[in-house]
């Protein structure tokens, strides 16, 4: 490859935005819409300047990037704390903290991790959701 080439290449590659997984914002009701439809929720308590909420982000979309049935089989909702720290959803869950994620199936809990960014631990998170999706 010429020189040139691989400056174009490598100059337009970092330029190309990087792919993100979106994940829907939660707003009253779509949880137990979800829940009561028989979905497994995996739910994000993040806030936009938190660092440690970002860290959770970077493992979750690079989960999702190495296994597609995440994203295919788990309904992912992002729980602005900042906006809704005291709201029903937040309170009947016990939510201690923002950089929370908990996954849940119908009336139960499957797993929550508090402030973690282990990807060890997301993924096993993650795995539980996905079981339960599947079963």
């Amino acid at each position: 490859m010429k020189r040139r080439d691989f400056l174009l290449i490598a100059a337009a590659s970092a330029t190309l935005p990087r792919v993100a997984f979106a994940a829907m914002d939660y707003t009253p009701g779509v949880v137990q819409k979800h829940l009561d439809a028989g979905d497994t929720v995996f739910l994000d308590f993040k806030t936009s300047w938190c660092t440690t909420c970002a860290a959770q982000e970077r493992v979750i979309n690079a989960l999702k990037s190495e296994n597609p049935a995440y994203e295919k089989n788990i309904v992912f909702v992002n729980v602005d704390w900042d906006q809704y720290a005291k709201a029903e959803l937040s309170t009947r869950l016990n939510i201690p903290r923002r950089s929370t994620l908990v996954a849940l199936k119908g009336d139960k809990e499957l797993g929550r991790i508090v402030a973690g960014t282990s990807k060890a631990q997301i993924k096993d998170l993650m795995d539980t959701a996905l079981s339960a999706a599947t079963a």
